[in-house]
């Protein structure tokens, strides 16, 4: 989805599979510049991908004028990954009027689970 694709989605190398007010599918190659040095999928990837699709979801559901901004963040790992491609699917635990919360699941090409990231996004 090319509206998606600016900034850190465009440097990552992200791809918008599907994006709608309760769902958010993205996936990511991997490459060298996003492992750590011992051959994994770097954390620090991980997370931000999930971080950009559970706000995709805030965004979706937001309103003319309103904005969005991550508040708070937390993520779980669970496998390396040292190649193909990650998924990221990312839906709602809660939608209110000020806050938003997204759960994150990014598995690899088996779907085994990478990484589980909850945030919390405040909607501006």
């Amino acid at each position: 989805m090319e509206i998606w694709n600016v900034g850190l989605v465009r440097h990552l190398g992200i791809r918008f599979v599907e994006v709608g007010k309760d769902r958010v599918i993205a996936e990511l190659a991997v490459r060298e510049e996003l492992m750590t040095l011992g051959g994994t999928v770097h954390g620090g990837t991980l997370m931000a991908f999930a971080d950009t699709i559970g706000a995709a979801g805030t965004v979706a559901n937001l309103q003319d004028g309103q904005h969005t901004a991550t508040i708070e963040s937390k993520t779980n790992f669970f496998a390396g990954c040292r190649g193909g491609t990650v998924r990221a699917e990312s839906t709602p635990l809660h939608k209110g009027k000020r806050t938003q919360v997204w759960q994150t699941r990014v598995t690899d090409e088996a779907g085994k689970l990478l990484s589980l990231t909850v945030q919390t996004q405040m909607i501006l």
